[in-house]
């Protein structure tokens, strides 16, 4: 709705713009000729300070002018300007609309030939990926199960494309397009670029295809929205730098204005448009939040790496620096930080949401740089050991769970989305300090036992938003608004780093068991939706399915049951929405900015 319902307003403002445009002219031309008359009294100036070139390459200079003639000559562009402004007023409504038109339309023609052909990437040396394959099992009922989850993401994403094609996400019951506030309510396509990656390495390439050809010809950031900068890097940004480079790029610009703040730290929401940021509404006290500004690292330096600008890797750097210098209560890192004081905010520490992500991408940085980051390493491990020591607990049961820390206690509560940490206790296990790694790999098997039991305890056998360990319930949700299920990935995750370190043949059955409830009671005929209660055995829908769950569910489940040479963990590293980014050997190359790499 570009046009307010009252047109004789539109009109009205429509003439006072061209006035003003008249007006703007005449007071330029008043004032070239009060600066850019020639000074009598300096005929010193020399000559080319005013000179151009002419066609034919004499030179004409402002100096040799005659004064009077030049005089002369304003007057009569004024007298000119001004017999143009009456006639412009002596025009109908409609002609001038017509005429305002064609101007817009001009502007619009101008600025598309201006951004018409992209800047081409600087040539950089891109690592060279070895060991992929399609990752064929050897066993028939593992290649059957593995097929069962191919069918599954063509499902979904036949869905999409027959529904929701274009829009963020799919609504699979009401057959249409969804969106939420986290993509501005623009139509951005987000399960096309996150699903992207996924197609390809299921080599459902036809659908790869078409995916490819709508972001080639619609995705376009000059939108009018508010976004969440860290869903836009680790859904857009992550999924495009496998395959669209300089969207990526373009993209990640449009992301660098919510950086201008006193502190450094972003904002949490920016307009793409405008450059305008602010935090969310419900954050303490104004604050950003340390899994958003947490988890740009990985992303930032491949763009840096990518295109030779320094300015993403100065970004994150500045907020690990700032970070690193900062007091942490317990040695925890609290989930809020304020970006115009650089003062926490409430002190409330937790390794689900609001704080998951960002250790992860501490342990990724180190991974992802050929593990030369050792600054990442060490904030990691520290920070690893500072959980441990305060908010990981054994229950009665003997469950091991990571509760959360608020106001001085420790609140017994686990969120799904805390299940990853198994994954990623077992992923920094090798490399950890004063000989732990058989600590930190028997730690992740801990969480991802605990995780299956949240999901074993349900009558539907998916896992609750989050779960309580307290008054003889554990791994239970209690609360109404806990139970329910949206797809998400992260236990599955777990348990395909878990097979990966150790192939224990429970956690292909545990996965297993989680992509047959998936099937059983998420599927629909439009598609794969949330449910509303897991312990109900009539459960109704949210009706979504979300962008993540073709990113990252289905492909950890397809990973899970693939050989281990499809995406080996020697050449990538996986983003927090599962984007697979290459390792950066990088030898001898620096970053801008950073140490040389010492091995």
């Amino acid at each position: 709705p570009t046009h307010p319902p009252h047109p004789p307003a539109t009109l009205r403002l429509s003439e006072k713009f061209i006035l003003l445009l008249i007006l703007s002219a005449f007071v330029t031309l008043c004032f070239g000729a009060f600066f850019f008359l020639p000074d009598n009294s300096k005929h010193n100036t020399p000559p080319d300070r005013w000179s151009y070139m002419d066609r034919a390459g004499t030179t004409s200079t402002g100096t040799g002018k005659d004064p009077t003639r030049l005089r002369d000559k304003i007057r009569a562009d004024h007298e000119r300007a001004l017999q143009e402004a009456k006639e412009k007023l002596r025009k109908s409504r409609e002609e001038l609309q017509a005429e305002i038109q064609t101007e817009k339309n001009k502007v619009v023609e101008d600025l598309k030939k201006k951004d018409s052909g992209p800047k081409p990437l600087p040539p950089v040396p891109m690592p060279k990926v070895v060991g992929v394959s399609d990752g064929e099992p050897l066993e028939p009922d593992v290649k059957e199960k593995r097929d069962k989850i191919r069918e599954m993401m063509k499902h979904a994403w036949d869905s999409y494309r027959q529904y929701g094609w274009g829009h963020n996400e799919l609504k699979p019951l009401a057959k249409k397009g969804h969106s939420t506030n986290i993509f501005g309510n623009s139509q951005l396509g987000a399960t096309i670029v996150d699903a992207l990656d996924t197609l390809y390495i299921m080599g459902l390439h036809e659908e790869f295809r078409d995916g490819q050809e709508w972001i080639e010809q619609n995705l376009d950031f000059g939108v009018n929205a508010e976004v969440s900068v860290f869903e836009v890097n680790i859904r857009f940004i992550g999924g495009l730098l496998a395959v669209f480079k300089m969207k990526a790029v373009q993209l990640a610009e449009k992301l660098l204005p919510a950086f201008n703040t006193p502190t450094g730290i972003p904002w949490a929401i920016v307009n793409l448009k405008s450059g305008v940021g602010r935090n969310w509404g419900w954050a303490s006290a104004g604050s950003s939040i340390l899994a958003e500004f947490g988890t740009l690292h990985m992303e930032f330096v491949h763009l840096t790496y990518l295109t030779g600008n320094p300015a993403y890797y100065q970004k994150v750097m500045h907020i690990r620096k700032l970070l690193a210098k900062m007091d942490r209560p317990n040695g925890l890192y609290p989930n809020y930080l304020n970006p115009r004081t650089g003062r926490w905010g409430q002190h409330h520490t937790s390794v689900g949401g609001l704080g998951d992500s960002f250790y992860e991408y501490l342990l990724k940085a180190w991974l992802m740089s050929d593990k030369t980051d050792a600054e990442a390493r060490k904030t990691y491990d520290d920070a690893i050991e500072a959980i441990e020591r305060h908010l990981i607990r054994k229950s009665n049961g003997g469950l091991t769970f990571i509760g959360e820390w608020k106001n001085g206690h420790l609140e017994r509560k686990m969120g799904h989305l805390a299940c990853f940490a198994g994954g990623m206790f077992a992923l920094g296990a090798d490399g950890s300090p004063d000989d732990k790694a058989g600590h930190y790999l028997q730690l992740g098997a801990e969480i991802a036992h605990t995780c299956h039991e949240s999901y074993d305890r349900t009558v539907l056998k998916l896992g609750p938003e989050a779960f309580k360990f307290d008054s003889g319930l554990e791994a239970v949700a209690v609360r109404q608004n806990e139970k329910y299920y949206i797809l998400r990935p992260e236990v599955i995750e777990t348990y395909w780093y878990m097979w990966r370190f150790t192939h224990d043949p429970k956690y292909r059955q545990w996965g297993w068991e989680a992509a047959q409830a998936i099937d059983k009671y998420c599927r629909v005929s439009g598609g794969f939706s949330g449910v509303k209660d897991v312990y109900s055995s009539n459960p109704t829908y949210d009706d979504v399915q979300q962008s993540f769950f073709l990113a990252e569910t289905l492909k950890y489940l397809y990973l899970l049951f693939s050989s281990d040479d499809l995406m080996p963990f020697e050449s990538w590293v996986f983003n927090t929405e599962a984007h697979p980014l290459p390792v950066l050997h990088l030898g001898n190359i620096t970053l801008p900015g950073s140490e040389p790499a010492r091995r």
